[in-house]
């Protein structure tokens, strides 16, 4: 099989392929949308064929997909360190989350951040442990989300100290949250007498 390809960025690109035909693969059928929304089916696939590049491409054709392979680790990601009262974290910059959309009604909506985009730095782990016993001591209850927004820390570190310095409440009143072990509130209490 030999492909005719018109444009500049087609000349590293292969032209002669073999194309190899089977029928033994997971059935498959096509699909299509009316504008009113309604499916319809348009066929069925009997036939699949993989594409090889000709030998005399082979190297070329290597080339290529290791170029896209590199292509596409390249994250484009700008981010912006912000100084405030619970130290240095970092956050993406305003307008790199969300998509962009040709309906004017959805641009005066700004994208909600989802928590994973959102990039949080680990503090030095007695610090975060001092921030932990003031909250606590503040308020004996909390939700790991309420900790995670109160201390800008990654879930997954923060549950390590957590488990290390608190009971996580399963049932009763206080279900679904974290308080401190008994022996943490016997010594925050003789550090308060103090």
């Amino acid at each position: 099989f030999t492909m005719e390809m018109v444009g500049s960025e087609t000349e590293s690109i292969p032209k002669s392929y073999t194309l190899n035909m089977f029928k033994d693969f997971v059935p498959m059928s096509v699909f299509s949308e009316t504008s009113q929304g309604a499916l319809a089916m348009e066929g069925k696939v009997e036939h699949k064929f993989d594409m090889k590049p000709h030998a005399e491409n082979i190297e070329e054709y290597g080339r290529l997909c290791r170029e896209r392979t590199n292509k596409s680790m390249i994250k484009n990601r700008q981010i912006q360190v912000i100084d405030n009262d619970r130290g240095v974290h970092m956050r993406p910059m305003p307008g790199m989350i969300g998509l962009i959309s040709s309906n004017p009604k959805d641009k005066k909506k700004p994208m909600p951040v989802k928590q994973s985009e959102v990039k949080r730095t680990r503090r030095d782990r007695g610090e975060l442990e001092d921030i932990m016993f003031k909250l606590l001591e503040r308020q004996p209850n909390w939700t790991l989300k309420q900790l995670v927004q109160e201390t800008d820390q990654p879930a997954q570190f923060l549950k390590e100290i957590l488990n290390e310095l608190c009971v996580y409440n399963k049932r009763g009143a206080n279900q679904g949250t974290y308080e401190l072990k008994p022996e943490y509130k016997k010594y925050a209490e003789d550090t308060a007498d103090e």
